[in-house]
């Protein structure tokens, strides 16, 4: 069954907008344009994950959020807001807010957080598969491990985060500034980093460095993984 993710916008532009790019990765959508619609939703429906605008007419999206969580409803939550104070970040991750997103954003960013989200949610639900596969790499999502043809690949914690992100997203295009911000959370300090880390991931994970077959670099746009 495929995930679904809840879409709460009062902006009808923005609402056609996010519903294409969670679309685009495989994920089915239901949308609503006020807090008292999301929150009648909820109680009809089950979700992997809502995106949850904060500035709405009535109900915001921070008052939405405290009702989910008083219910006891653990469903991964990401708010999306055109203000960009830290402030406003921080109350709605004290709240129970899983990330917080600001407008303008890059949709391929917003789909690999929802993706990533969402398989970090199920990883923790009783029986679930805690594997993820790639011919010919398997990253164990509960102990962290990654495997080339069943030999395990060691990795550091930056290299692992990478790693993660790109099997997760296998054939996505990251930029640096997306891979800085995926990774270390913030925006692109160092312009080297990013570049220091994929060629340490290829030394571990390529047949030959020098030419890579999985790890490819996409002139002027960023990265991609491929198998």
């Amino acid at each position: 069954m495929a995930d679904r993710v809840l879409i709460v916008d009062d902006d009808q532009a923005i609402l056609i907008m996010l519903n294409k790019v969670i679309r685009s990765n495989g994920i089915e959508t239901d949308s609503v344009t006020s807090g008292e619609g999301a929150l009648k939703k909820i109680g009809e429906e089950t979700y992997d994950l809502i995106l949850l605008d904060v500035n709405m007419h009535g109900m915001d999206g921070f008052d939405v959020l405290k009702v989910i969580r008083q219910r006891g409803i653990k469903v991964p939550v990401i708010l999306v807001s055109g203000r960009k104070e830290d402030y406003d970040a921080l109350y709605g991750l004290e709240i129970g807010a899983d990330d917080y997103v600001t407008k303008p954003f890059n949709p391929v960013t917003l789909g690999a957080k929802v993706k990533a989200l969402i398989r970090r949610s199920k990883d923790y639900l009783p029986g679930a598969s805690s594997v993820i596969q790639a011919y010919p790499f398997t990253y164990n999502t509960s102990t962290l491990r990654l495997y080339k043809n069943g030999v395990e690949i060691p990795l550091t914690s930056k290299e692992n985060a990478m790693m993660k992100l790109f099997i997760d997203n296998v054939n996505h295009i990251f930029s640096k500034d997306m891979l800085y911000d995926l990774v270390w959370g913030e925006a692109i300090i160092d312009e080297n980093a990013v570049m220091v880390y994929v060629n340490r991931l290829r030394q571990k994970i390529e047949d030959d460095p020098s030419n890579p077959k999985y790890l490819q670099n996409i002139r002027g746009l960023g990265y991609r993984f491929v198998v």
